[in-house]
C-alpha cells in the first residue's frame, strides 16, 4: 500500500483542514495517509510520497513548511512531492494564483510534481492585530473543498499510475 505523508504549516487551522481534506480522498482512493504538523515532521524516510502544504501570511510561505523543506530536502527530493498554499483571500476558481516565492523555490529545489495555490479562510472572530484587523473587511472562506478533492485524486492517479 502507498504510504503518504500529509503535512502543513497552518497558525489557525484552514490549511490543517485542507490537508485533512487531501489525506482523505488519499485513503478512498486506497492508500494509507498521515496527516502532520509541518513542526513535528523529522524526516520522510517511510513514506513513498509527501504532499506538502503552507498556509499564505503576508505573501510569505509558513514558516514551518520552509523549515521542513530545509530540514528533509534531501529526502523529499528523492521521492514524489506535491506543494500547495492557501491564503488568498478572493475565490480563485480555475484562475492561477500565484504561489509564494519559498513555495516556488521549494518546486525547483524538489522537483515537486506541482505547486497549487487554494484560497484562504479568515474568520471573523480572528485573533491578533493583522487578522483581526483585515476580518473586519475581508473575513470569508474562499477554500473550494470540491477543487481540493479533484486536486487529490489526481495525485491518488498518479501514483496509482506510478506503481
Amino acid at each position: 500500500m502507498t504510504k503518504v505523508l500529509v503535512a502543513y504549516g497552518s497558525r489557525r487551522g484552514s490549511t490543517r483542514e485542507i490537508a485533512e481534506w487531501v489525506a482523505r480522498v488519499l485513503v478512498e482512493e486506497g492508500m494509507d495517509a498521515d496527516v502532520r504538523d509541518a513542526a513535528e515532521v523529522r524526516e520522510v524516510g517511510d513514506y513513498d510520497a509527501v504532499v506538502l502544504g503552507g498556509a499564505i501570511y503576508f505573501g510569505r510561505w509558513h514558516r514551518h513548511t520552509r523549515a521542513l523543506v530545509r530540514r528533509c530536502a534531501r529526502q523529499l527530493a528523492e521521492r514524489p512531492v506535491w506543494l500547495f498554499s492557501s491564503g488568498p483571500l478572493q475565490t480563485i476558481g480555475d484562475r492561477d494564483a500565484p504561489p509564494p516565492d519559498a513555495a516556488e523555490r521549494a518546486r525547483r529545489r524538489l522537483g515537486a510534481m506541482e505547486n497549487v495555490v487554494f484560497g484562504g479562510c479568515l474568520r471573523a472572530d480572528a485573533r491578533g492585530f493583522p487578522a483581526a484587523t483585515m476580518a473586519r473587511t475581508a473575513a470569508g472562506d474562499f477554500r473550494d473543498p470540491e477543487r481540493v478533492r479533484a486536486w487529490a485524486r489526481d495525485i491518488a492517479y498518479d501514483l496509482k499510475a506510478s506503481i
